[in-house]
């Protein structure tokens, strides 16, 4: 969930008390205090609520981390351990303490997954972990993960952050405790959240000492607060980060991701319920358009949820970058849907009209609301757009088509198992259409129970197949994360990204970062 950095002492007086800062480097930079400036801002900090469960969380560690090359490390665990049958043992790092001083065991390490599997709780990630049947701590160093099946991806959900045991979940879902390179300082509610360096951290205090995350969820506000010197680092739509390309002290970079933007239609609306509406949108989509003219080229035209040039990926799933009207004319032709007078299609009376929402403050996905809305005008769908506060997008999710944004480059049954299987329809921004498809829930359950590595891209291969066939998305682009950071820094290392909600990104990688020589 990013945001940016800060080097400005208005800041850093506000942040800090009128602590004075200390004065940047030659590059212009400093070790002392940096600020992100982020879009969205964390319902809570506790991981057994659903915060950052895939590493990008600063104040925790899980038993596992992920590299830059999406590769699987040790944390809190010493070691790598192989996932295979129903029994997976972690034995636990030596000389872990957690920020208040309490020694990491295995019990706290049980407890969190624990609390994450216990109904009560009502974990928005308890599905994830559906396989684990129980997790015990057998000494003060060794963990066992019992399953109730063989589980590929368990090592996977490994990255998830730990907590000491017999926490209150509520406090520590303002307060954070736990075992990472940052502490827990403070958070303002609607506007940053404060962090200082463990400096008595397993793998070594960071160089930066102070983090100020700063949220802005307005992408022209974020970008005119770089520009103004408030944030050291921010990520930006590709067009509002042209800005900065060429001023001095500042670079753009720009990362490639898994990241996608489509189109999630609901299942029980007249017009998006019907395939062949679906379809020809899908169709009718000018997909290179929008990477050029909206994504300034910092991205590529996208087919379906699981991104090229990873191993999970269907090379059969693609299509035409150009949109192709005729044959979306003559879809909609055969289906019922004609032209009216008004060149709007009908069906049995109902007329070929839905409305799209996309959330008020992202330029980005505003822009591809009314390409996508340009292009079905072309075939005689009238898109009514909406740009909505998400208090608002909320209620309307199972009615209302909605311009949303996920990705990992990880497992394919992150986010897909959830998105799409029947079991979670309607239950938040998991499967907000009521998508429905035995089919998908056979694919998806074969992938997520079955330890045999080509039974498992057989299945998601076919998973890719069929939601192409079905469309229960029109899937638009995939995006390169395009970050704005001023003075010279190294440790900026960075792989493949997931969707900016899941991990930090190259902002993540801020623990590394230290002013260039």
């Amino acid at each position: 969930m990013g945001r940016g950095f800060v080097l400005l002492v208005a800041m850093l007086l506000a942040i800090a008390g009128c602590a004075a800062p200390t004065e940047p480097d030659a590059a212009g930079v400093s070790e002392e205090t940096v600020v992100f400036g982020l879009s969205s801002e964390p319902d809570t900090l506790n991981p057994v609520l659903g915060y950052s469960p895939d590493g990008g969380s600063l104040i925790f560690d899980g038993l596992l981390r992920r590299t830059p090359d999406l590769k699987l490390h040790p944390a809190l665990a010493e070691s790598v351990p192989d996932a295979v049958g129903t029994e997976i043992t972690f034995t636990l790092r030596q000389g872990v303490t957690f920020h208040d001083g309490r020694p990491l065991t295995a019990e706290d390490v049980a407890y969190t997954y624990n609390q994450v599997l216990a109904p009560e709780n009502n974990s928005p990630i308890r599905g994830d972990y559906a396989a684990i049947e129980k997790v015990e701590a057998s000494d003060e160093r060794t963990v066992v993960f019992h399953l109730k099946h063989p589980y590929a991806p368990v090592l996977q959900r490994a990255t998830l952050g730990v907590i000491p045991a017999g926490s209150d979940l509520a406090a520590l879902g303002n307060a954070p405790v736990g075992t990472g390179p940052y502490t827990f300082t403070s958070w303002t509610k609607g506007d940053k959240i404060a962090l200082t360096a463990n400096e008595k951290y397993w793998n070594g205090a960071p160089a930066i000492r102070s983090l100020v995350l700063a949220y802005t969820s307005d992408d022209n506000a974020r970008a005119t607060r770089m520009a103004a010197g408030e944030f050291t680092a921010t990520e930006l739509p590709p067009k509002a980060a042209a800005r900065f390309k060429d001023q001095e002290g500042v670079t753009v970079h720009e990362t490639p991701s898994a990241d996608y933007r489509g189109i999630m239609f609901p299942m029980k609306h007249p017009v998006t319920g019907d395939r062949a509406i679906r379809k020809a949108l899908d169709l009718a989509v000018d997909r290179e358009a929008m990477v050029s003219a909206i994504l300034a080229g910092a991205g590529s035209p996208a087919f379906g949820p699981v991104v090229p040039g990873t191993d999970w990926h269907n090379p059969a799933v693609t299509g035409s970058a150009r949109p192709d009207t005729e044959a979306a004319g003559k879809l909609l032709d055969e289906a019922g849907w004609k032209a009216g007078p008004d060149g709007i299609r009908v069906k049995d009376g109902t007329a070929a009209r839905f409305t799209l929402m996309y959330p008020a403050g992202d330029s980005l996905r505003k822009e591809l609301a009314l390409a996508f809305a340009s292009d079905a005008k072309r075939i005689g769908i009238d898109i009514q757009l909406a740009g909505l506060e998400w208090e608002a997008i909320d209620p309307r999710m199972d009615t209302d088509a909605l311009i949303m944004g996920f990705g990992t480059p990880y497992d394919p049954d992150h986010t897909n198992y959830e998105l799409f299987h029947s079991a979670y329809a309607g239950q938040g921004y998991f499967n907000p259409g009521h998508y429905d498809n035995p089919e998908v829930d056979r694919l998806l359950e074969t992938g997520r129970e079955t330890a045999d590595q080509a039974a498992r891209e057989k299945a998601y291969h076919e998973f890719q197949q069929v939601i192409s066939d079905d469309a229960p998305w029109v899937y638009l682009v995939y995006l390169k994360h395009v970050y704005v950071v001023r003075g010279s820094w190294t440790g900026l290392e960075t792989g493949i990204e997931a969707h900016e909600h899941a991990t930090a990104g190259l902002l993540g990688t801020v623990t590394d970062w230290k002013p260039a020589p």
